[in-house]
């Protein structure tokens, strides 16, 4: 299973442990306008955006269905847990979260 992480300067980080996926998201602090988010995506197309506030975008970016779905002021160490849990290919336990679409 393969996933990579964009920081916030658009670097890519492949298959990253969870103290680099800390560091990445670390890199919301320096957050503007042209580069406001952080991002981990799979294999099979699915990618989790986090921003600034906690605002969180689940969507695939493969086939653009469904319907992107957010959720608001998602604390930190939810947004690491739902990481990993994209990581580790469990697709299903992240989409059956409260996004509203």
């Amino acid at each position: 299973m393969s996933y990579f992480m964009y920081d916030l300067m658009g670097e890519t980080h492949d298959e990253p442990d969870a103290e680099a996926m800390r560091r990445v998201l670390d890199g919301l602090a320096e957050a503007d306008d042209e580069h406001p988010d952080v991002s981990l995506s799979h294999e099979s197309g699915w990618c989790l955006s986090a921003f600034t506030g906690g605002l969180l975008v689940w969507e695939n970016t493969d086939n653009g269905s469904p319907a992107p779905g957010k959720m608001h002021k998602v604390s930190r160490e939810e947004v690491l847990r739902l990481f990993g849990l994209l990581a580790a290919g469990d697709i299903t336990t992240v989409e059956e979260q409260p996004w509203q679409r």
